[in-house]
């Protein structure tokens, strides 16, 4: 029996490049959105390049302080698709974060290759899109190609990649924005 992959979203910052207390902050979020619909740990489908594969998500499931903290859903949903994000990139395509983009850019993070000089990332980065939704799965789909759009569309040459993450619905989605 093959092992199911493991998207890891917490402790983030010992992995990528950025501040790891925002990216803490990210990943409570997470755990928060996540909290909302399942228990963990959660089988979620993870989809990118036409292929989609089960990935198993665990997480500390968050209590009351942190509940609270995290009221606002909507924010909510957006940082806590950026860990979930950052986690499949990294699984996937072996690329982590190293900054937060700027505006115009299309774009929420630079990642990039792991090992490679994140000094070089306006250079040799990529731009990496993110979205999280409680949607049904045709909204989650649609607001793929919303995100893709945006960073194909941003005031940045670098490549690009979409994420949405379908908390609800327990669908990852990673792809090119061409």
């Amino acid at each position: 029996m093959e092992q199911k992959l493991k998207l890891v979203f917490e402790s983030l910052g010992e992995r990528h490049l950025v501040d790891g207390a925002q990216l803490d902050t990210c990943s409570n979020a997470a755990r928060v959105r996540l909290d909302a619909h399942h228990t963990p740990p959660s089988e979620f489908q993870l989809e990118s390049r036409g292929e989609a594969q089960p990935v198993e998500l665990g997480w500390t499931p968050s209590d009351n302080l942190l509940k609270r903290s995290y009221l606002n859903d909507e924010d909510a949903k957006r940082d806590g698709a950026y860990a979930v994000a950052l986690a499949a990139v990294e699984q996937l395509e072996n690329m982590v974060g190293v900054a937060r983009c700027e505006t115009k850019t299309g774009a929420d993070y630079y990642v990039m290759p792991a090992g490679s000089d994140p000094e070089n990332f306006l250079e040799d980065g990529y731009r990496l899109e993110v979205s999280g939704s409680d949607s049904e799965e045709r909204e989650v789909r649609y607001r793929l190609k919303q995100k893709q759009k945006q960073a194909s569309n941003g005031k940045s040459s670098l490549p690009a990649f979409a994420a949405v993450v379908g908390f609800r619905v327990k669908l990852i989605l990673l792809e090119p924005a061409a």
